[in-house]
């Protein structure tokens, strides 16, 4: 069985659309589920300074008014990811002038009051509204007062406003008040979801997950897994290590992140590390240094695995040719 059948296995039961309600929606980013992108945080429904998802998972933060659709790097967001309307309906704001940059400290103040980056405003009949947030700075190709149908381009993926990874923010409001698609009524079910939810076409729930793993001649900066950069697919004979790393996203605590090694005589190292509080995004890498003037030859394959309660919910394959 291949990973992506793992994960196919795994992901939870999607809910169907829902028939009473005045909008249907539909995937807001030009990406597959699971595959180039995936769903990163949803709508908190913790009323404390806790978070929880729709289903009392941790796939959320304090006070989050959205659903996040993430890029798995920085890579992905510089070549062009198109950002897509839900549903069709009439631009009533927009922003396009917000740089692209990692939220830190240091640039906070800067984003204060347009936390949003760069964006766009949908709105839809019936007092329903959809807004799309940290849209790339100068891409938006839509304007005031426009009409657009569903699945139109708006703009690209990008990393304006408060935020730490590409993706886009898709906050739906009815009369003003928050939505989540997911959980249209807003009484959550922890075991047993809502049924009927805004999607056109059903999203499946992934609890989490490995987003890529990677080969390297030493441990990456962590800037340089999430760019993209850090992977490398051919090394010399005589790399001074070899290093496999994981980069994975929604880690709760007590998770246990498996890295292996297989080279072509067989395993080169197998290091589990064990998560200590929940992760929105984390990298491990383990590997082992050079024993001899070089390597064997040949191709090597990486595994990350994201173990569960003793189960694996997710796994991803990097590969390296040592010549």
């Amino acid at each position: 069985m291949t990973f992506k059948d793992i994960i196919s296995a795994l992901l939870f039961c999607a809910a169907a659309p829902a028939a009473a309600q005045t909008i249907q929606l539909q995937q807001p980013i030009d990406c597959t589920l699971g595959e180039d992108c995936f769903i990163q945080q949803y709508v908190d429904h913790d009323p404390t300074k806790n978070a929880k998802d729709y289903r009392c998972a941790p796939l959320s933060y304090n006070n989050h008014k959205g659903t996040d659709f993430a890029l798995r790097t920085l890579r992905q967001m510089r070549n062009g990811v198109n950002v897509v309307a839900a549903a069709p309906g009439t631009v009533v704001r927009l922003r396009n002038s917000i740089k692209d940059q990692l939220k830190t400290d240091a640039n906070a103040e800067s984003v204060a009051g347009r936390e949003c980056g760069n964006g766009v405003v949908i709105e839809h009949s019936d007092g329903w509204e959809t807004q799309y947030c940290h849209l790339k700075k100068g891409s938006i190709v839509v304007r005031k007062g426009q009409t657009v149908q569903a699945g139109a381009a708006l703009g690209e993926v990008g990393l304006s406003g408060r935020t730490q990874f590409p993706h886009v923010h898709l906050s739906v409001r009815k009369n003003g008040k928050v939505v989540d698609p997911f959980d249209p009524d807003g009484v959550v079910q922890c075991n047993a979801p809502d049924k009927e939810t805004l999607w056109k076409t059903p999203l499946n729930y992934q609890p989490g997950g490995m987003i890529y793993a990677g080969f390297a001649d030493r441990v990456p900066d962590y800037k340089d897994v999430k760019s993209g950069r850090a992977a490398k697919g051919v090394l010399p004979l005589d790399a001074p290590a070899l290093v496999v790393f994981g980069f994975g996203f929604g880690l709760q605590k007590g998770d246990q992140l498996r890295l292996v090694i297989k080279g072509p005589n067989g395993n080169i190292t197998d290091h589990t590390t064990t998560i200590e509080k929940n992760k929105a995004q984390y990298f491990q890498a383990a590997g082992k240094r050079l024993n001899g003037e070089t390597w064997p030859s040949g191709k090597y394959t990486g595994t990350a695995l994201l173990i569960r309660d003793g189960q694996v919910i997710s796994g991803q394959n990097g590969y390296v040719t040592l010549k």
